[in-house]
């Protein structure tokens, strides 16, 4: 029963930090909120307990990593392809090597394989908390495009390199030709599971569609449990359950823009998912801040046991931490730009952006968040033999106040390296959306002008127009005459017209992302307005929603 309402309590505080971010406004990032709020109920409640690292990693990570390759521009993507796989691999590589030997150095009671670990847990960006640190400030979209690339695909790189990391510390040693195995079949295993699942999945779904019809409820509960399955297996087979979750989402991406399923499914669950991700994103800031006081008190144990017996060394070695990071991130990011510009000639950032500012965002904007609290979190609480993890608690609560640093410096930086920056919108982008556009509306009129010729064979018959603009009238005059009954009866012929229309320009859009004219994002996002459209019409009393 605690437990029950603890999870209550949690998400009565996820309402709770969204009203009083409203209330701030920009002045505040939400996930800075939410720590401190959490850091209250740790406080004020004694409902918490313990988190299990296996299950912490097995809640929270798979759908919010399915969610965030279901939604990402693949198009953008393939044009950023060498700069995000850059950043995403070689950073992360870079990052646990360079940040480890100097966290060793810097702490000598933190063994070499656990500075490692720890490396590896801050390694990885986290787009959503920089998103909602930005949730008011007009970040370049060729800057976006870099930073949701690049923490779509850090996240598995780094938790690869935390899983070597913490077998080392397990074992003592980590074979080299054992470990590049491992990485290759992490990722091409991880990768491949998680596209092969989707698909059958899909398959298996469209099969049971065609024969017994199509439950929304039902529907949405399956895309709930993909990232599961997809996750679960791939840590079965031992390869990357992280790769398998992003490459799921990707791959549901692609089968659903086919346009196959109802409109009113695709509706409710975009809005499922949208609040999904919002809750677990804002449960797990609200579990690092009630996580704080224990994890600060054990941190200053192993301080003490260090020699060192003063708190300000926490301090210190956070300062040096963050500094180390963001030294690391300029000095690559800067590079990455020299030897990789990004595809398209950075839309969205205007030519007059001076580059160190570019660079200073990506710096700041790459905050640390969701994935680096859940490994950090994840790291055993005991060895193989029942030892306790060394310095396990030094671990997590480095790792924790990166997270609330990182925050804190983009929510001052950010505003600042942006200020006076006129963003316009990509020419590009809106010529494709205007013309996908045009085409699909098209095809709609096609279709109405189709269906009026074979409606019937009377010379005198009236136009699309007019039969629409008439049958209102019809309407409006029965209402006038007979109440709020009136104008049902010639309901069902305009609402038939009416989905003729809709589902031509939905055939228009698959076909335009199927012969690769405009990309996926784009079509989702025009499906979504002729879904909106269609759920919209009304139903005359005694007709299903058919």
């Amino acid at each position: 029963m605690t437990d029950i309402r603890y999870i209550l309590v949690l998400l009565a505080g996820v309402v709770l930090t969204n009203w009083m971010g409203r209330v701030l406004g920009d002045r505040v990032a939400l996930p800075l909120i939410q720590v401190a709020v959490g850091a209250a109920i740790g406080s004020v409640t004694s409902l918490g307990a313990p988190l299990k690292p296996d299950q912490f990693f097995l809640i929270f990570l798979p759908p919010l990593l399915f969610f965030d390759g279901w939604r990402v521009s693949k198009t953008d993507l393939a044009a950023n392809a060498p700069l995000i796989l850059s950043m995403a691999l070689g950073l992360v590589v870079v990052t646990v090597g360079c940040v480890g030997l100097m966290l060793h150095w810097l702490i000598p009671v933190m063994p070499l394989a656990v500075c490692f670990a720890l490396a590896a847990v801050l390694s990885p960006t986290d787009v959503v908390a920089a998103g909602a640190v930005a949730r008011h400030i007009p970040i370049p979209r060729g800057v976006l495009r870099l930073l949701e690339g690049e923490a779509l695909f850090n996240d598995a790189a780094a938790l690869i390199c935390l899983r070597l990391a913490i077998a080392a510390v397990v074992t003592g040693t980590v074979p080299v030709l054992d470990s590049l195995a491992a990485f290759v079949w992490a990722a091409g295993g991880g990768i491949a599971i998680g596209i092969a699942f989707s698909w059958m999945v899909a398959t298996a779904k469209a099969f049971m569609v065609r024969r017994v019809g199509e439950d929304t409820s039902g529907q949405i509960l399956i895309s709930l449990l993909i990232p599961y399955g997809a996750y679960l297996l791939a840590e079965a087979a031992g390869s990357s359950a992280v790769l398998a979750a992003v490459a799921a989402g990707m791959m549901m991406s692609r089968i659903e823009v086919s346009g196959r399923a109802l409109p009113l499914t695709r509706l409710r669950r975009g809005a499922v998912w949208e609040t999904l991700q919002f809750t677990l994103n804002g449960v797990m800031f609200l579990l690092l801040g009630e996580q704080m006081p224990g994890i600060l008190s054990g941190a200053a144990r192993s301080i003490a046991e260090g020699g060192h017996h003063a708190v300000g060394w926490l301090g210190l070695y956070v300062a040096a931490t963050v500094l180390a990071l963001a030294a690391l991130r300029f000095a690559w990011v800067l590079a990455a730009l020299c030897c990789w510009p990004a595809g398209r000639g950075q839309s969205g950032a205007p030519r007059a952006f001076p580059r160190w500012r570019l660079v200073a965002v990506m710096a700041f904007g790459g905050v640390r968040g969701a994935v680096t609290l859940a490994a950090a979190l994840s790291l055993p609480l005991v060895l193989t033999g029942g030892m306790p993890f060394p310095a396990r608690d030094l671990a997590v609560f480095i790792a924790a106040a990166v997270i609330l640093v990182s925050l804190a410096l983009a929510n001052v930086a950010l505003p600042i390296l942006l200020r006076g920056i006129d963003l316009p919108l990509d020419p590009a982008d809106a010529a494709q959306e205007r013309e996908a556009r045009a085409e699909a509306l098209q095809a709609a009129l096609d279709a109405l002008a189709e269906a009026a010729e074979a409606q019937t064979a009377d010379a005198d018959a009236p136009t699309v127009a007019a039969i629409v603009a008439d049958h209102y009238r019809h309407r409006l005059d029965q209402l006038q005459a007979e109440g709020v009954d009136g104008g049902t009866a010639a309901w069902p012929e305009e609402r038939r017209m009416h989905l003729l229309a809709i589902q031509a320009e939905r055939r228009s859009i698959v076909s335009l992302v199927q012969r690769r004219r405009i990309p996926i994002d784009l079509a989702h996002k025009l499906l979504r307005e002729t879904d909106a459209e269609e759920v919209a019409l009304p139903v005359a009393p005694g007709m299903g929603e058919g």
